[in-house]
C-alpha cells in the first residue's frame, strides 16, 4: 500500500502524458450536446472519485448530477429514460457486474457512456463508448491508493475539457510535481493521536468531502476503526451530540469556500475537548497536518488524499494491523 500510495504522482504524470485527443474530443461532444441528465456509476473508493468529479461538474457548470443506485437496473430492471443521459462509470478493476450491467443498459438505450477504468481490457470498458484508462499501472493493495488518485485526476481533466479551460488543464499539468511533495508531507501527529482509537469522525465540505469519505473508508479497511464521514453542517444535525472529551476528529480543511466554516467548527470541537486533528495549508491557525496547495483550489483534495495516504498506512501498522491484506477482504469486488 505505502509503495503504491508513493507511485501515484508518477501514476498522475503518466495519466495527464496520455489521451488528450480522447479528452478533447469528449469534451467537444458534451458541449456539442447538452446532455440533459449526468449519472455517476460506481462503487468504494471509485464512488468517492465519482462525487468529486460530480461536485466539480455542479459547482462550475450548475449541472446536476446523480449518482445511480445500481439495483434500479440490476434487480428492478427499472426501465430508465437514456434520451439526453451521460452516464460516467469509475473502476479500479472494471470486473463488478453491477457497474457492467447498467453500463451496457445505457449505451444499448442510446445514451452516452463512458468508462473510467484501469483496465482497458475489462468488462465495463468493453461496456461503454468512451474509455479513459487511468493509466495507475498494477496495484496489488487491496486498499486502492493510486488508482483513485488517477479517478480523482481523471475526472478534473473531464470537467476540464467539458469547459475547454485552459487554466485548468494548467494547473493539473503541475500536480505530478505537487503530489510528490504533498506524498512526504509530515501527518505523524495523526498517528500518535489515532494509535488507539476505536472511532473517529472525518469531516469535510464540498470538494472535500469526497476526500473525507475516502478516508473514513480507509479508516475501516486498514485501521479497523469505526470511522464516519459527514459534512461540516451535517454533522451539526444529530451527529455533534457524540462528541465529547478526546473524541477523535480528523477536520480537512483546504483552500476554498468551505474552509471558514470547517475551521470554525474545528475551534468549536475543540473547546468541547475533542481530539482534534485539522489538516490545512501552512500558516491556518490550529493547523497540526499540513495541506500542500496545487495550483488550483478545486484540485487541493486531490493533494489533501496524497498526504493521507501514507499516514493511514503507518496507522495501521502501529496498530498492528497489515494495511495489504485487511481482513475479510479482497481487492476485486463482485456485486450484483
Amino acid at each position: 500500500m505505502l509503495d503504491e500510495t508513493r507511485e501515484a504522482p508518477a501514476c498522475v504524470a503518466r495519466q495527464l502524458a496520455c489521451n488528450d485527443r480522447e479528452y478533447s474530443d469528449f469534451g467537444s461532444w458534451l458541449r456539442g450536446h447538452s446532455p440533459s441528465a449526468v449519472l455517476t456509476v460506481a462503487r468504494g473508493s471509485s464512488d468517492h472519485a465519482a462525487h468529486y468529479m460530480a461536485y466539480l461538474i455542479m459547482a462550475r457548470m450548475g449541472r446536476l448530477v446523480t449518482s445511480l443506485p445500481m439495483s434500479l437496473v440490476t434487480l428492478y430492471q427499472s426501465q430508465i429514460q437514456c434520451q439526453g443521459l451521460v452516464s460516467m462509470a469509475f473502476s479500479q478493476s472494471g470486473q463488478s457486474p453491477d457497474l457492467v450491467a447498467p453500463t451496457r443498459f445505457f449505451s444499448e438505450g442510446g445514451a452516452c457512456t463512458a468508462a473510467f477504468v484501469n483496465d482497458p481490457e475489462s468488462p465495463l470498458a468493453r461496456a461503454a463508448q468512451w474509455v479513459f484508462p487511468l493509466h495507475a499501472g498494477t496495484e496489488t493493495s487491496v486498499a486502492a491508493t493510486k488508482s483513485f488518485i488517477a479517478q480523482l485526476v481523471a475526472g478534473a481533466r473531464t470537467v476540464a475539457a467539458w469547459q475547454s479551460d485552459l487554466a485548468f488543464h494548467a494547473a493539473l499539468s503541475a500536480l505530478p510535481g505537487v503530489l510528490s511533495r504533498a506524498a512526504n508531507a509530515d501527518w505523524s501527529t495523526a498517528v500518535s493521536a489515532l494509535v488507539d482509537a476505536d472511532r473517529l469522525f472525518v469531516i469535510g465540505r464540498g470538494t472535500g468531502l469526497p476526500v473525507a469519505k475516502e478516508a473514513a473508508l480507509k479508516f475501516k479497511e486498514t485501521c479497523g476503526i469505526q470511522a464516519e464521514a459527514f459534512s461540516g453542517a451535517e454533522v451539526k444535525h444529530g451527529p455533534m451530540a457524540l462528541i465529547d472529551k478526546g473524541y477523535p476528529l480528523l477536520v480537512l480543511a483546504p483552500r476554498g469556500p468551505a474552509q471558514a466554516g470547517l475551521l470554525v467548527l474545528a475551534e468549536e470541537m475543540r473547546g468541547r475537548g475533542a481530539c482534534v486533528l485539522l489538516a490545512a495549508p501552512k500558516g491556518t491557525p490550529g493547523a497540526n497536518l499540513p495541506v500542500v496547495e496545487t495550483e488550483s483550489i478545486e484540485l487541493d483534495p486531490i493533494s489533501v488524499v496524497q498526504s493521507f495516504y501514507p499516514m493511514v498506512e503507518a496507522l495501521a501498522r502501529a496498530r498492528g494491523m497489515n494495511p495489504d491484506q485487511p481482513r475479510h477482504l479482497a481487492k476485486v469486488t463482485r456485486t450484483n
